[in-house]
């Protein structure tokens, strides 16, 4: 295989504000694996509280080039585990390394990946589209701009009711709700009831990701379902979960691609735990891979194209919550991006 790579800092169509800060760009690495002509794309968006920015991505790949090139694509879950000795410190570049081997391998058989996977993509939930933390005109302006019929919340501030509730005046549209760890335990028991009142639908990582002690306590006492995200990275992390969380939401990159995910979505469904995939405002490319998953999901917030004001592919289609899952072959995508970054 030949491995090229692209990087880009995509804008975001407004400032996006979390309970860890704000930024109106999205840096992301596209990876390109090509074989007898054939192309297959993977996106890794860089998140800093990883500290794993593009420069790092790149960096590690370079250093790897020769190993990364030299495996002979048969299988991706062998790709993937191959990958995962060799950057062991990387899951970022392994996610967008496995999604461009799944997007090969399928055009090298000719099918989509769900088909590969033998799902029906006739079934899967809407994406939820996500409203960053402002002020409540402008929170109000967002919802007015994009109306969507649920709409993801990000709270984590002192006046989080008083949003809420702002809100709920303008919509009638479900609503779920983004602590990003956020809250203490004293300040989540006495959100969650008040958030249950205003018609939540659940509530997204309330506590730091290493609080288990405090989730123990909240999960017996919630009155809404709660799901993990910082608290669940990787694999190892689904039964960490388990009576502790309702759910999980797992975020491609984090845990390091399609193949991993799809093992903690059996795992999570062996406990009885829900399933969520997340955005980490990917662009199509990387959305696309969410959407060959929807099939296996209970819920999914995979609304980064939506959030951004430049792409990188085509064919993906959004339509008032519900996805398209594009039927081409791999991804089913259609790359589109400048060309911008290849190595010297």
């Amino acid at each position: 295989m030949i491995c090229n790579y692209y990087s880009y800092s995509l804008p975001f169509r407004h400032p996006f504000t979390i309970s860890r800060g704000t930024k109106t760009h999205q840096p992301t690495l596209l990876v390109e694996l090509e074989h007898k002509g054939l192309k297959g794309y993977g996106e890794a968006p860089a998140i800093a509280y990883y500290h794993i920015p593009v420069e790092k991505m790149i960096a590690d790949l370079e250093a790897n080039k020769a190993m990364i090139e030299r495996f002979a694509l048969t299988d991706p879950k062998r790709y993937w585990h191959y990958l995962h000795h060799l950057l062991p410190q990387n899951p970022f570049l392994v996610c967008a390394l496995d999604i461009a081997a799944w997007d090969l391998f399928g055009k090298q058989v000719g099918k989509p990946l769900f088909s590969l996977w033998g799902l029906d993509p006739a079934k899967g939930p809407q994406t939820d589209f996500t409203i960053g933390i402002d002020s409540v005109d402008k929170m109000v302006a967002k919802m007015k701009e994009k109306p969507w019929p649920i709409y993801k919340i990000k709270l984590g501030v002192e006046e989080d009711i008083a949003i809420v509730e702002a809100l709920r005046q303008h919509t009638d549209a479900r609503l779920r709700v983004d602590a990003n760890a956020g809250w203490t335990v004293d300040e989540a028991l006495r959100k969650i009831p008040r958030l249950a009142e205003l018609g939540v639908e659940f509530v997204e990582q309330p506590l730091a990701k290493d609080d288990w002690e405090g989730m123990k306590v909240l999960y017996r006492q919630s009155a809404l379902p709660l799901f993990a995200d910082e608290s669940c990275v990787k694999e190892e992390d689904v039964e960490a979960c388990h009576e502790h969380f309702h759910g999980i939401n797992i975020k491609l990159t984090k845990c390091s691609g399609l193949t991993p995910a799809r093992r903690m979505i059996e795992k999570a469904r062996s406990l009885g735990m829900k399933v969520m995939v997340g955005s980490m405002n990917e662009s199509t490319v990387g959305s696309a891979a969410i959407a060959h998953l929807l099939p296996e999901l209970d819920f999914v917030d995979m609304d980064g194209p939506l959030l951004l004001s430049e792409d990188l592919a085509t064919g993906l289609v959004f339509d008032f919550g519900k996805v398209t899952i594009p039927r081409g072959p791999g991804l089913g995508v259609s790359f589109t991006g400048k060309k911008n970054s290849l190595p010297m």
